[in-house]
């Protein structure tokens, strides 16, 4: 099998991590994302009948209504690392099977730094945004109000002044344009290295 490269592309909700990746997609790279593959794993009736057994509460019809279990996680900071410690293992070890074979890939993980997964990856792309931008990108994005949008960024790591040293780091505080050149400085770096 080929040595493959992995990178992670992490920020915050609302940074513009699907921007990146999606101007990645453009630029003809290999990408995943942990909520496809989140959304795909839902589908296998052995993962979703474990989420069903453990937050009951969430079952609409005999289904997992995914919006409650969505309002429940981001409202209750015990019932959001009881979902994480069930889910995110297998999300994880889903992805990096996705991305092997591939020479160069890239996984949008959300909650990288929450589960201390860092150090599955080669490298790890950084999106910083200011959190003004931030909460108006998610009120548009989900239509959600903005203290629903607060309580989101609340609820997940904290980026701000953290050490990003090792890491590639953007800075989304511009436009859309700026990001892209940004991202494509750090994907021309990355295929150096």
């Amino acid at each position: 099998m080929k040595q493959s490269k992995k990178i992670a592309v992490t920020g915050g909700i609302g940074s513009g991590k699907s921007s990146v990746i999606n101007f990645l997609r453009e630029q003809g790279c290999s990408v995943f994302s942990c909520d496809q593959i989140y959304a795909e794993l839902l589908g296998d009736s052995e993962f979703s009948n474990e989420i069903e057994k453990n937050f009951k509460e969430v079952i609409k019809d005999g289904k997992l209504d995914r919006q409650k279990l969505s309002a429940l996680v981001f409202s209750n900071a015990r019932e959001r690392e009881r979902l994480d410690k069930l889910t995110h293992p297998k999300i994880m070890d889903a992805a990096i099977k996705k991305m092997d074979g591939y020479k160069l890939s890239f996984l949008e993980v959300p909650l990288l730094f929450e589960g201390n997964f860092q150090d599955l990856f080669d490298g790890v792309i950084v999106i910083l945004r200011d959190r003004e931008e931030r909460i108006n990108s998610i009120v548009a994005r989900d239509k959600i109000s903005r203290d629903s949008a607060i309580l989101r960024i609340n609820s997940q790591f904290n980026y701000d002044n953290c050490d990003f040293a090792k890491y590639y780091v953007i800075h989304n505080n511009s436009n859309l344009e700026y990001l892209q050149s940004q991202s494509l400085k750090i994907l021309e770096k990355i295929r150096e290295e």
